[in-house]
Parts: structure tokens; sequence; C-alpha cells
């Protein structure tokens, strides 16, 4: 895949301004000795939650870990039941853009949802989605539709790569786990889930433009609407790709690290984020990764870029996919969703980013960072050319 070397003077605009509060937030800091939160992106005007919930009963972060949870016939302590679990609380509605699916107990329980009454409607991938739905394991599209549940495609080449979920317009369920036996028993994969009405309707917009047929770049942004303060919490939210999100936050973010950058990825392709995070480490930031290690050798791959950048970069040690996508700044910092780094995923396909600024939840992340970061390998130094 070819490197991303793009360039619009309305982004460089956005580039330029998130870039200048960085550095202003940067120079404050070292002049000060204090922190002060900045917005993690441009906005006219934030939504502000109105939900004040103590403590962290309005989140809840979820890891797949297939060395103990990875019987699909056994999912009592998995992702999937916590899912099943929202499904059966939902009251009034179920609003789900998913890529994938293959999990029976799933379509039972929205079945359910749907005979007492509750509104459940899907927009999926073609090829991924309904087009995979007559393999066999699958199946479960067909079940849905058969009971009277809408299901709908992005009927094009590029991808419907969400995975997030709606209920009861209130509670928003995000990240890089597809709803399969493989995203939740096999891979390595993340899920957040926030118990806010003014977050889930950032994401039931973006629902119902694909609901009505419109994905990828063509369809309409909203940037200026997707930020919002949580508790305290600063959120944004970028849906690719009507609005790009490396070139104009992710990069920025990660070349305004002070103290340290962790990443894991399924697909990096992105030339400009490696070599932000190359020059983060020269300027003393401590930088570490883990890249998926059947894309890692692949066409456009950065892994060689940053090993021959001296960055600490791994291969990862499952025997299937690390399917997280997944960025942690300053231990402070989480940026992660359906978007691989790479020039599809920002210019064609359809994809979620989240932006949390949240210490707690940065804690909970490095810890799952370690556990993949463990298990991965050093590359081949004999297998990466270096300029």
């Amino acid at each position: 895949m070819p490197r991303r070397r793009r360039a619009s003077s309305q982004r460089g605009i956005i580039v330029l301004f998130v870039t200048v509060l960085l550095v202003i937030y940067g120079l404050y800091s070292s002049l000060t000795g204090s922190t002060v939160n900045i917005n993690i992106g441009p906005t006219k005007t934030p939504v502000v939650a109105a939900t004040t919930v103590p403590g962290s009963s309005w989140w809840q972060v979820y890891f797949t870990n297939p060395l103990t949870i990875n019987d699909p016939n056994n999912y009592s302590a998995s992702i999937e039941q916590k899912l099943i679990d929202h499904i059966n609380a939902a009251r009034t509605s179920i609003h789900i853009a998913s890529f994938e699916f293959d999990l029976t107990p799933v379509a039972d329980a929205l079945i359910a949802a749907h005979n007492r009454g509750v509104d459940v409607r899907w927009v999926t991938d073609d090829e991924h989605g309904l087009v995979a739905d007559t393999e066999p394991g699958h199946g479960q599209f067909a079940m849905l539709k058969n009971a009277g549940i809408e299901v709908r495609a992005d009927d094009r080449t590029d991808l419907m790569h969400n995975k997030f979920w709606i209920f009861d317009g209130e509670i928003l369920w995000t990240g890089s786990t597809n709803i399969t036996k493989n995203g939740i028993f096999v891979q390595d994969n993340n899920t957040i889930v926030f118990s806010s009405p003014e977050l889930a309707a950032i994401y039931e917009r973006e629902f119902q433009e694909m609901w009505d047929g419109q994905f990828g770049p063509r369809s309409p942004s909203q940037l200026n609407e997707q930020s919002l303060v949580l508790n305290g919490t600063p959120i944004r939210v970028i849906f690719t790709s009507e609005d790009p999100a490396l070139e104009t936050l992710i990069i920025p973010m990660v070349s305004a690290a002070r103290s340290s950058v962790r990443f894991l990825a399924f697909s990096f392709t992105d030339f400009p984020l490696a070599d932000a995070m190359i020059q983060r480490a020269k300027a003393g930031v401590s930088v570490s990764g883990v890249i998926d290690k059947t894309q890692s050798g692949g066409q456009g791959s950065e892994l060689g870029t940053l090993f021959c950048g001296q960055i600490p970069v791994r291969q990862d040690g499952n025997p299937q996919f690390m399917h997280s996508k997944v960025i942690i700044i300053d231990d402070r910092y989480v940026i992660t969703g359906s978007l691989n780094y790479s020039t599809s995923a920002e210019e064609s396909n359809d994809e979620n980013v989240i932006v949390i600024d949240n210490p707690d939840i940065a804690r909970l992340y490095v810890q799952d960072f370690d556990r993949v970061y463990r298990q991965g390998t050093a590359p081949d130094p004999s297998k990466v050319t270096c300029p």
C-alpha cells in the first residue's frame, strides 16, 4: 500500500490550529511545571455532558485475552456476554454499525429484543457482512432478517469497518472488536463503553447517515459537533473518511507527546505517523509498540521504518491476529476505535476514532499494552533493510 503523502489547504489549517494549541500547552507546562486541559480537537461549540455519575460507573473497558478466554461455547466471562447483557437490558433501540458477525447467541438476544418491541437495526459491510453470511459457520444475519430485523449494507468496494453499538440512545459501545468468534476468542482486541446520551447522539448521527446510504468521503462532516466533556473527561470523535483523523489529530498529538507513546496496531502503513513517532523518540520521549506479525511484513508496512528509527517495536505473539488499534500518549490520552493506520482507513473506509483524556482509562490500556508487548518479539534484523 502506498505511503500517504497528501496535502490540502483546509486540512493544513486544521493541523496548524491543533499544532499551535499543543505547542502552547507544552511551553506552558515546561515553564510552570503545571498541566492544563487542552481541547483534543478543533470545535466551535463543545458539548458538555449533563451526566455527573462519580467514579467509573459511566465507563467500562474490556479486553480480549485469548490465553484465558478462548472457548466460544463458554462465553460467560467474555466480551460476548457483556454485549448480550446490554442487549437484554435495552428498552427502546439498538442501532448497530458493525463490520462482521457470526455469533448465534448475540443473534438470539437481538431477536428477543426485537420481539419485545425494541427497534433493532444493523448497518454492515457488504462483502464481509452480508456476502460472508452465506459461508459455513455464518447465517446470523439471515436469522435477523427472517425475524423481521432490517440489515443494510454499504454496497461499495471500500469497507464499512466500524464496530459500534448504540443502546437506547444512551450507551455507546465501540473499539476494535468485531462481533465474531475470532474477534472475541482468538484475537487481541479492546472495547470501551460509555453511559452518555450526549456521546451516543454523536454516534447516532453517523449511524443515521449510513442507514440512509451515505458512506465514505462524500458523507457529510459534522466534525465541529463531535467534542464533549464527560465528567471532567474531554472526548473527541472523528469519523473517517468524511474527516481525516491521522493528519489532523493523531499525528499532532503524537508530535506533542512529552513522556511516552505506546501503540498497538493491526495494520500500520502510514509513514507520517511512523516518522512522528521517530522524531519524538529522538527528542527523548519513550516510544514503543506492537504490530500484528501477519501485517508487518506486507506491502507498505512501517515496521522497518520504526525498527530502523531505533523504536523498540515488536511483532505480536498471538498465533492469529493482534487486532487492536490503540495509541496511548503520556499515560493520559487514549486513541482507539476501528481505524487502522493506513491510507484506506483514512481516505476510503467508514471508521470511527475516539480520543479520551483520562488517566484512569489510560492506565487500563497501558496494562493491556504491557501484556501484548511481553508476548511479542523483536523483528529479525536480517529481514529488515535499513537505509
